[in-house]
């Protein structure tokens, strides 16, 4: 599903998105939740109020609403890169589409199991969860035992807190776990570049005069390191992006025509 090819389909006829998508009584906005499809939801805000809130408001003919789209479990997160990531991405769906929805549709019930939307993402992602858990903890382990060898940087404690992660609302994907790893990366990060600075200072002073003893030994010293860093580093950038970037939908996108 393209936001172009929804665009021309719009140029043709504008009543399009207010359209039933199928037999069930879905829009394409309902699909485009539902597959993840960023430019083409965004394409909501070109509507007006009328029309936005009246696509927002319709519910399937089981009563699933947009918000329950949102809480299903999306089958496109291959690009998107460790399951914490994958997590957060899918709460923050779900956050932008429970902020725009009205209060009253919040705690619609559907007819199949008589579900909220909040419950339907709950069920949905109790694996996904688990192994954004695991994936947090085994980077935070893994940055820890390199970390060991610079100084003692045990922020693996940070992730276990008593009584573990709130299980009722899953939130702390969204931005709590993201930041305490964004901030132990940087902190590592910087404890590796102080300690290769400290490691070649000292060498070049103990073997004065003689730099081709100096230099390799510190470039050799140095290529476990940077092999490390360069594996984290795509992660310190992806958890940056995703935390602190623009966000899922784009407010401004251009009108129809």
């Amino acid at each position: 599903m393209k936001a172009e090819f929804i665009k021309e389909m719009c140029k043709a006829n504008p009543r399009i998105p207010l359209i039933m998508g199928d037999e069930s009584g879905r829009t394409i906005f309902h699909y485009a939740v539902e597959c993840r499809q960023e430019k083409v939801f965004s394409l909501i805000y070109r509507l007006s109020e009328y029309d936005r809130n009246h696509i927002l408001t319709r519910a399937d003919n089981f009563n699933n609403t947009i918000l329950h789209a949102a809480g299903s479990l999306s089958a496109h997160l291959n690009h998107i890169q460790g399951a914490a990531l994958q997590m957060q991405r899918e709460l923050q769906w779900f956050k932008e589409v429970e902020r725009i929805l009205p209060l009253q549709y919040l705690e619609a019930r559907n007819k199949t199991e008589q579900i909220t939307a909040r419950e339907l993402f709950t069920k949905n992602h109790k694996k996904l969860v688990k192994e954004g858990e695991e994936s947090m903890k085994g980077t935070a382990t893994s940055c820890t035992v390199v970390g060991a060898l610079i100084v003692t940087i045990m922020f693996a404690a940070a992730f276990t807190v008593p009584g573990g992660n709130n299980q009722d609302t899953e939130d702390d994907f969204l931005r709590s776990l993201p930041t305490k790893m964004l901030f132990g990366l940087f902190t590592l990060f910087l404890s590796i570049a102080a300690m290769m600075v400290a490691f070649s200072s000292t060498l070049f002073i103990m073997l004065e005069g003689e730099s081709w003893v100096s230099i390799p030994i510190s470039l050799l010293a140095g290529v476990p390191i940077a092999s490390f860093v360069w594996m984290q580093f795509p992660l310190f950038l992806d958890i940056l992006k995703f935390t602190y970037g623009r966000g899922i939908l784009d407010k401004k996108c251009k009108a129809w025509e």
